[in-house]
């Protein structure tokens, strides 16, 4: 059932092409600290070799991810069929933070469309590549994406985000320091 890869290949390259929606699971290193897992869409991930992959960080309520990785790196992106044909794709691996002025920054922020609220990218250096068969998960048809992120960031302006991040972005519920938290 469960496959192993050395890099993502064409084939799995073709099947994150085709899902609308991927999940982020990241945890920090304390026992009773929070698991975090978040979905993401909006065209935001990107393959940046077989073993190197980014996605576009938008503002959330909270920067778990971010926090995570700057305590420990630990990333797991999963990928899910929601369609006929039933697999499921997972990249584990270490991610850090691009925030705007990283030298890092143009290039990436390049490959990505630009929406407002963004806050961050998250780059990952993928070193397990697993397949598994998927049977259990049901199937869904895709309507779209939701607009309702970026009419929230337009709405509030970058002035309006930045004020945000400051009050909601520093510090992750476990009380982790996020890459914006630049005390």
């Amino acid at each position: 059932m469960a496959k192993i890869f050395d890099s993502i290949t064409e084939d799995l390259q073709e099947f994150i092409a085709s899902q609308h929606i991927f999940f982020v699971g990241t945890a920090p290193l304390s026992s009773s600290g929070h698991v975090n897992l978040s979905p993401k869409g909006l065209d935001s991930f990107r393959i940046l070799s077989p073993k190197r992959v980014a996605y576009l960080d938008l503002t959330g309520s909270g920067n778990e991810t971010s926090a995570h990785l700057q305590e420990n790196g630990r990333i797991t992106f999963m990928f899910c069929s929601f369609g006929e044909k039933p697999s499921i794709l997972r990249l584990y691996g270490s991610g850090s933070t691009i925030l705007p002025g990283n030298s890092e920054w143009e290039c990436l922020h390049l490959l990505f469309s630009q929406i407002p609220g963004t806050r961050q990218i998250i780059v990952a250096d993928i070193e397990r590549i697993q397949t598994s068969c998927g049977f259990g998960v049901p199937m869904y048809e895709y309507r779209g994406q939701r607009e309702n992120l970026i009419k929230w960031a337009d709405k509030k302006g970058e002035e309006g985000i930045q004020e945000y991040h400051q009050r909601k972005n520093l510090i992750s519920i476990d009380g982790l320091p996020t890459p914006l938290n630049k005390s």
